[in-house]
């Protein structure tokens, strides 16, 4: 068996993020910059006011106060998406709302509350001093022409391509989310809802790795069942290497005699078959066929699952861009006994997870343990990291959060 650390970093020193492609923002929600962005335009664009209000001369505004305001003239209105107003001059007001251009001679805003307008419109008073600025945005106070916005290697979140279409950017280049084909293998595999037939079970994984794949924020390619043939497997793979990015396969990984996948990756691709100390998920293959990177997951759903986590996902996420591709981790008291018979692997339980604040967790079981017990995966928020034969009740453990 070897080390799980060193079958992370094999994977990863033998996968490199795709060739930048460039896509409109809107679509780019996720995706990695392949290059930095620099600003061509301020933000805001001009003057403008901060709130609902009147725009007027601060010096103007000296010892207003409530039951002692000033009277202003009102000389106009300015609205959001119009030009600025005529100039304001000693002893005038103009009406201005939120996002206006600041009128020329105005120095400062007055929140509507803080003011009274006359009946027919024509002055406002004033009951609050104001300093100059005040409410104002100035052009540029964001950002300014040649700012650098965001180097290559930044994850386009919301914020952020919120700023990127606020200068005027419409696309960006970026490293393209990986297409992964999914392919499930076995005889025993039925995936369309009628009854059971003696020796046969429902395909679980596939639906399964999709999903995680949907969730991981990559692309998925259902590549069907593939039953245990050779040149039905080997049709399979050549369909995802002709359609895909990289292909996760589940079954067929393990010693059987009926393991085809094992033969037939052999002939056609580069494959080093590992036995990684973990627990569930120890067999787990990994290589290229004709450069298109292939991970064999275990058939047992749960181990499947974990497989995906701690070994495709990394390099999935490898291939996106992205600088940081493991999960974060943190510690929980467990409420179990966690524990094992020393076997020389390190387990992922699955647990539950509550938050007891100040950052203190607790975690217990999720359920069964066994590498076929979906339920229980279903049921955790996390996996607790429990090396080999430690972890009593009360113990402090690292986990793995899912969700």
């Amino acid at each position: 068996m070897i080390p799980l650390e060193e079958a992370q970093q094999h994977i990863l020193d033998r996968v490199a993020p795709g060739p930048p492609v460039t896509v409109p923002i809107v679509d780019a929600a996720g995706l990695v910059l392949a290059a930095g962005v620099t600003a061509g335009e301020t933000v805001p664009p001009f003057d403008n006011t901060a709130m609902d209000g009147f725009a007027l001369r601060a010096a103007d505004t000296v010892g207003a106060a409530d039951g002692a305001p000033v009277r202003l003239t009102v000389v106009g209105t300015s609205a959001a998406g119009g030009r600025p107003g005529a100039e304001v001059g000693p002893g005038e007001a103009i009406r201005i709302m939120t996002g206006a251009p600041m009128p020329p001679g105005a120095d400062a805003v007055v929140m509507v509350e803080r003011t009274e307008l006359s009946a027919d419109g024509a002055t406002v008073d004033v009951a609050l001093q104001v300093d100059p600025g005040s409410h104002v945005r100035r052009s540029g106070e964001d950002i300014e022409v040649g700012d650098r916005l965001f180097e290559a290697g930044t994850v386009l979140r919301a914020g952020r391509l919120g700023v990127l279409a606020s200068v005027g950017i419409t696309d960006a280049s970026v490293i393209p989310r990986p297409r992964v084909g999914v392919v499930s293998t076995g005889d025993e595999l039925v995936d369309d809802g009628g009854p059971l037939e003696p020796g046969q079970i429902r395909d679980s994984n596939r639906l399964t790795l999709l999903t995680l794949l949907a969730e991981s924020g990559f692309e998925g390619v259902d590549l069907g069942i593939a039953p245990d043939t050779e040149s039905a497997i080997e049709a399979a793979f050549r369909d995802g290497v002709d359609r895909c990015d990289a292909i996760l396969s589940s079954g067929g990984v393990s010693m059987g005699a009926f393991d085809y996948v094992k033969v037939v990756l052999d002939r056609i691709g580069d494959m080093r078959w590992m036995q990684i100390a973990i627990k569930p998920a120890k067999p787990f293959a990994f290589g290229t066929v004709d450069g298109v990177p292939v991970f064999g997951l275990p058939g047992n759903p749960v181990s499947s699952m974990v497989s995906y986590e701690l070994l495709a996902r990394p390099a999935l996420r490898r291939m996106a861009g992205h600088e940081v591709v493991h999960r974060p981790t943190t510690t929980a008291v467990t409420d179990d006994d966690l524990g094992h018979r020393p076997d020389g692997k390190t387990h992922f339980l699955r647990v539950t997870v509550t938050d007891e604040g100040d950052g203190r967790r607790r975690v217990a079981r999720a359920g069964g343990q066994g590498s076929h017990q979906l339920a229980a995966m279903a049921a955790a928020d996390a996996l607790a990291v429990v090396p080999d034969g430690v972890a009593a009740a009360g113990d402090t453990v690292r986990i793995i959060p899912l969700v």
